[in-house]
């Protein structure tokens, strides 16, 4: 079996106790990618461009980055192990079919391992837009990684518990009858989760889970929320994707509010971490919310940040993103993503 397309066996199962560390050292992070359409200029908002792309496959076959599977992140970070400077992990999510004709041509060639989240009734109905099973089987016989993207794509937030059961459990029933496998990494559709959604994959038996918001994996404690940086024509430059991938983490602990849906009656919430003590030069902190630009910041003690937003957040998504200077022209990097129904 490939590397980077692995069952949920029983060694993995021993990962469901683990929780990321907080901790700043790069041999504990990496850096996780996303993608969704290649070469579909109509669909500026999730698409890059073929010169985007060959400029990025270019990037990271530098010689810079230790580009792995998926898999084999989650797995060394479950078990303690150290990565390598500038790990990096490529996703892509949606199984349009573009993954297939333009993508992976150019990633296989270039020997560059990619994760495909996929949802099923996209797999399941033939269409132009997207792949078709045969073409995913292809895929995976090449060493491409299947990740779990629900049925129908769905947005879980605010949808009863049942139906997110079902969604993930037919899901399931359709990748071991095409694939032979239950995939063991879930990302959520267009990264909504809140505690309730978070708390339903931990149960459903996934090893991770990763959103839509940006940051370095190692900047916070829930396996169940991993940030990815995505990449599209507006936010796809060169400069942009070397930024990304050269980002340290931005160590954190004590987040609030616990959920990231929110609610009518606190808007907007009250938005705070502590940062590791390791971590020097908080008065360089700086931090954007997509709705509203740069944030008010309280720094209460030596570490404790609080984030104040002037404005209410509007319905739909609204992400959070701070950034300080590191070491070696760096920057660290923590991200959230917030959802009002």
């Amino acid at each position: 079996m490939p590397a980077c397309a692995w069952r949920v066996a029983p060694a993995l199962l021993a990962l469901l106790a683990w929780a990321l560390p907080v901790a700043a050292s790069a041999a504990s992070a990496a850096v996780v990618i996303m993608y969704h359409r290649f070469g579909e200029s109509e669909y500026a908002a999730t698409n890059v461009t073929i010169e985007q792309l060959d400029a990025h496959i270019a990037e990271l076959k530098s010689g810079k980055y230790a580009v792995m599977p998926l898999a084999d992140i989650v797995r060394r970070l479950a078990d303690g192990e150290p990565l390598p400077e500038r790990a990096v992990a490529i996703t892509v999510d949606d199984a349009y079919r573009s993954v297939y004709t333009v993508a992976w041509p150019k990633f296989k060639a270039a020997g560059l391992p990619f994760t495909l989240f996929a949802s099923t009734a996209h797999l399941d109905k033939p269409s132009p837009a997207h792949m078709t099973w045969e073409q995913l089987r292809e895929m995976r016989a090449g060493g491409v990684g299947v990740g779990h993207h629900t049925v129908s794509h769905l947005h879980m937030v605010g949808v009863e518990a049942e139906r997110i059961g079902e969604e993930i459990a037919a899901a399931n029933e359709r990748f071991e009858k095409e694939l032979g496998f239950k995939p063991g990494l879930f990302a959520y559709p267009y990264g909504e989760a809140g505690a309730r959604e978070m708390k339903m994959i931990e149960k459903a038996g996934f090893v991770a889970a990763f959103g839509q918001h940006s940051g370095v994996i190692g900047s916070t404690e829930s396996r169940f929320y991993l940030p990815r940086f995505a990449m599209n024509e507006n936010y796809g430059d060169l400069d942009r994707l070397r930024l990304a991938l050269n980002a340290l983490p931005l160590p954190v602990a004590d987040e609030t509010p616990t959920d990231h849906v929110v609610g009518s009656g606190a808007n907007p919430p009250g938005i705070g971490f502590t940062v590791a003590r390791d971590v020097g030069g908080l008065e360089q902190l700086a931090c954007f919310f997509s709705h509203a630009g740069r944030a008010r910041l309280e720094r209460l003690g030596p570490s404790r940040i609080e984030v104040r937003a002037d404005r209410a957040f509007p319905a739909g998504r609204t992400r959070l993103n701070c950034t300080l200077p590191g070491p070696d022209r760096r920057w660290r990097w923590y991200g959230r993503q917030f959802y009002r129904p």
